[in-house]
């Protein structure tokens, strides 16, 4: 099922896009990147391969004052063309995930093997670690959101990525990152810099406070629904939204919910339930978007 309220000329299909070329295929052949979103915390064993195509990843450990603590920072970068000043997206993980396990679906491999065959013009992605608190300011000071938007672009600035202010261009998230996404757009237009795209991947949109609240990440009702997208579409401001959801995914209720209610540009429900399987089915697509966006 496809909803797309913005153009009929903009209609999305299920074909990727690399569907005539092959190249989603030659991405995921030697993609190890298999980690759902709920994967051990523990394990940051992973690798970023694709024959033919592999990104650039590198990690770092920076001192996140939002945070007070140290976290791990992977920048992913697309082989083969300059990176100074390269536009970036942040990609947030999901619940009991890290900064390793953002690049759900053999993303990095995708990004990578398109703008090596130059169907998309090169960017990258940046993942930190979030913590397990839907990427918002919790009791204890543990502020990841703040990290976000007040720490980020210094980062990207002193690594000449990100453009002039180190600005990202596009949030993409996945489960709880995808909750997260959503609240740092939101966050990113109140205070007059918006980004131009917003690409989730089944994001955790809970209808209910009895369900949000068995994740203890909020201090109360109150202050899940002044955060909650599904409660503040009104406040979500002008970029473009895309949203991939697989229809046995655990989040299907609130996602066509969202679809109904917000009408985002992109609006895909396929065959799929909340695994790296379902994604790596739509991370062509996702690239697609943060492509048309890319400013």
């Amino acid at each position: 099922m496809v909803l797309n309220y913005r153009s009929a000329a903009r209609t999305f299909s299920r074909r990727s896009l690399f569907a005539t070329t092959g190249l989603l295929g030659l991405a995921a052949a030697g993609a190890t990147v298999g980690a759902a979103v709920n994967a051990d915390p523990g394990d940051t064993t992973r690798t970023l391969h694709a024959v033919g195509f592999e990104p650039i990843v590198r990690t770092e450990k920076i001192r996140s004052v939002a945070r007070g603590r140290d976290v791990d920072v992977v920048t992913i970068l697309p082989a083969g063309v300059p990176t100074e000043g390269l536009p970036m997206s942040l990609l947030l993980h999901g619940l009991h995930g890290n900064a390793h396990t953002a690049a759900v679906g053999g993303i990095a491999n995708v990004l990578s093997a398109a703008v090596s065959a130059r169907l998309a013009r090169p960017f990258g992605f940046l993942a930190v670690d979030g913590g397990d608190n839907y990427w918002h300011r919790q009791a204890n000071g543990d502020d990841p959101m703040a990290m976000l938007l007040d720490e980020v672009p210094a980062w990207l600035t002193a690594r000449k990525l990100g453009g002039l202010d180190g600005q990202p261009f596009a949030c993409t998230g996945t489960s709880m990152g995808g909750f997260g996404a959503l609240v740092y757009s939101r966050l990113r237009s109140e205070r007059a810099r918006p980004v131009t795209a917003t690409a989730i991947m089944s994001p955790g949109l809970i209808t209910t406070w009895a369900e949000m609240s068995k994740r203890k990440a909020f201090i109360n009702e109150a202050q899940w629904t002044n955060l909650d997208p599904l409660r503040n579409i009104d406040k979500q401001g002008p970029a473009p939204v895309g949203l991939w959801v697989g229809d046995r995914d655990r989040f299907i209720d609130g996602c066509r919910k969202y679809i109904t209610t917000a009408r985002p540009e992109i609006g895909l429900v396929t065959p799929g339930a909340h695994t790296d399987e379902y994604w790596r089915t739509v991370t062509p697509d996702v690239v697609r978007f943060l492509n048309r966006h890319l400013t």
